[in-house]
This record gives C-alpha cells, sequence and structure tokens, in this order.
C-alpha cells in the first residue's frame, strides 16, 4: 500500500489515505519521496478551479526521492537513486512532440496529480521517461521547486533563444518570480524587477535584481518605454498589459508563466508598429528539466523554501494561500 495525503472533495482538508497501486507497470519507477514541494497549483487542483479534478485527489508534483523499485525495460535509472518528478508523469512517447523531445507539449501527456496520485505521499509512481536524475551539488531539500516553478521561468529562456546581454524585467516576486531573478540574472543579463511591495525590493536586488520599478508608479512604468529586450510575467491577475507592452524595445516580448484567467486586452498597434509579440509556455521537457538542473547546480541557483512536515500538509496549504510564504514550500516526508 502507498500511505499519501488526500482531499475527497473540492476545497476539503487532506486526510490520510492509502491505496493500492498494483503491481509496477513496464517501463516505470516507483520513487520513495523524501521531499515534495508545494505549488499553487496543487491549491487549484485540489479546489478544482480548472475543472479537471478527479477525487480522491493527491496533490503533489515538485517530488524528490530515491528509486525504490524499476519496472521492466527501465535500464537508463538504477535502484537507490536519487531523482526528481515534476509536472508530468507520463508521455504517449509517439506523437510529433514526443518524437522531437518535447514531451512537455504531448497532448496526451499525463499529469502528475490529475488522473494519478501524486507526491504528497510515502512513494508515487511515475513512467522513468519523465523521472529526471538529480545532479550533485543541489541541496535535496530545497531542490523540488525547481521541478515546477523552476523550469516554468528557464524554459522561455531556452525555447526564445534570449541572449546573454537581453535587459529583461519580472513581474512579480513570488514563488516563480524569485527564481526568475535568479536564473536570468546567471544567463547574463540586465534584470529589472517589477513590484509593488516595498518589503521585497532589497530581496529582489539580493536574488538577482539590478533594478527595481515600482508597478504601482504610472510615472516610473511610462519612463520605462522602450525599455526591454523580455519581460516575464509570473502573476496570475489582470494588469494593464498594453503599459508593459509599451516599455517594450522593438522585436520585445512580453511573455507568460503565470495563469492568469482574464482575456488579455491588448491594443494590437503595440505589437504591430514594433514587432512586439506576445507568448506563454509551459514547463519544460526531460532533457530541459536536466539542463536546467545543471545549470542551477553550477550557478548556484536555488528555491527560497520554508519546511514543514508532510503530517501538517493542511497548515502549509493554509501558509501558502495567505500569501506570507517565503517564497516555496517544502513537505519533508516521514514526519
Amino acid at each position: 500500500m502507498i500511505n499519501a495525503y488526500a482531499a475527497d472533495s473540492a476545497g476539503a482538508e487532506l486526510k490520510p489515505f492509502s491505496y493500492d497501486p498494483g503491481s509496477l507497470p513496464p517501463g516505470q519507477v516507483e520513487i520513495a519521496v523524501e521531499y515534495c514541494g508545494l505549488c499553487h497549483s496543487d491549491v487549484s487542483v485540489v479546489n478544482d478551479e480548472w475543472g479537471m479534478t478527479a477525487f480522491p485527489v493527491v496533490p503533489g508534483h515538485e517530488v524528490v526521492g530515491r528509486i525504490a523499485a524499476l519496472g521492466d525495460g527501465v535500464s537508463h535509472l538504477k535502484k537507490d537513486q536519487r531523482v526528481g518528478l515534476g509536472w508530468h508523469a507520463g508521455f504517449c512517447g509517439h506523437c510529433g512532440e514526443c518524437d522531437t523531445g518535447n514531451q512537455n507539449l504531448c497532448s496526451q501527456a499525463q499529469p502528475t496529480i490529475i488522473g494519478h496520485h501524486g507526491g504528497f505521499a510515502d512513494r508515487v509512481r511515475a513512467s522513468a521517461s519523465s523521472v529526471v536524475p538529480i545532479p550533485e551539488g543541489l541541496d535535496p531539500k530545497v531542490v523540488g521547486p525547481l521541478f515546477c516553478a523552476g523550469i516554468t521561468v528557464y524554459n522561455p529562456l531556452v525555447q526564445f533563444d534570449i541572449k546573454p546581454n537581453s535587459r529583461a524585467g519580472v513581474i512579480g516576486i513570488g514563488g516563480l518570480g524569485h527564481l526568475a531573478l535568479q536564473f536570468l540574472n546567471a544567463w547574463g543579463c540586465e534584470v529589472t524587477a517589477f513590484t509593488s511591495s516595498d518589503s521585497k525590493r532589497d530581496e529582489a536586488l539580493s536574488l538577482g535584481a539590478h533594478h527595481t520599478l515600482d508597478s504601482r508608479d504610472p510615472k516610473a512604468l511610462k519612463a520605462a518605454a522602450g525599455s526591454f529586450d523580455l519581460i516575464i510575467s509570473t502573476v496570475n491577475v489582470k494588469l494593464d498589459w498594453n503599459t508593459y507592452l509599451a516599455t517594450l524595445r522593438p522585436r520585445g516580448r512580453l511573455h507568460f508563466v503565470g495563469a492568469t484567467t482574464a482575456p488579455l486586452d491588448l491594443n494590437v498597434f503595440n505589437l504591430l508598429m514594433t514587432q512586439r509579440q506576445v507568448s506563454g509556455s509551459p514547463v519544460g521537457s526531460p532533457a530541459t528539466i536536466a539542463d536546467m538542473l545543471e545549470f542551477a547546480a553550477r550557478h548556484g541557483i536555488a528555491p527560497k523554501v520554508e519546511h514543514f512536515p508532510m503530517s501538517a500538509v493542511n497548515e502549509a496549504f493554509e501558509r501558502l494561500e495567505s500569501g506570507k510564504a517565503r517564497y516555496r514550500i517544502v513537505l519533508e516526508a516521514g514526519k
């Protein structure tokens, strides 16, 4: 039996939950969970905000642990190897996206926490193709959030060939944004943090921003017109996007990784006359995750985390929903 924490209805507290996973299928691995990050997507799935949750739901898609068992046909991983598991627990393996190394875009991909039991548990299973070894030099106690938040902000740097001398801005200095600052700085960019929080300005500078800009100040935003090659938005709220578009240079890109559900109200002339671009991206492929982990290890990039025992998962949820977490939460299994 696998012992986990699950919610049995939308918005319900997580309670102890055990299930029999059956025999381990070929091509899969079973991971003994050591740590698992708590992401806002876990909250969204537990609350069924996206209308796709299957109950009972076991959240947890920032898993760090050791291989406990290998299914038939798995040869590139070994027992007791420390690995991580992110948003995807499997892929179809034969579509055009999978064949070209873009498994994260596979239309048949299996999310780790939707229709599949996740990592708030003592063990979790996944396709071996979705599991990524963790390199030496990364602290297993804090690395979990890189498998979701980290790859979410790293992926656009690779997908859009962002140049090391680019001028980049980050909207929202939270769970995603504090990692975006670190990655962009290490990438070689000149980095500006857009923030409305006085308390986060000094911290943004310590995390890699070269400048901060008060996003509540219309004069400051206007003065930044034509300044940025790239702006990454990590927030999930509606903002005056035309104001931010105006801060882009010609051919600049406004890129969304925060899941705002409100429609974008954009002045098309802001795009046409300067060839500005608007885009979005999800998490990355396993190969891109592996590259991101190596990059993080080389440059000393790590999430800022608060730790909770797995048994205090409901208190951790409350802490995350309060907006007071600095900046990610990691649950420790076995406690």
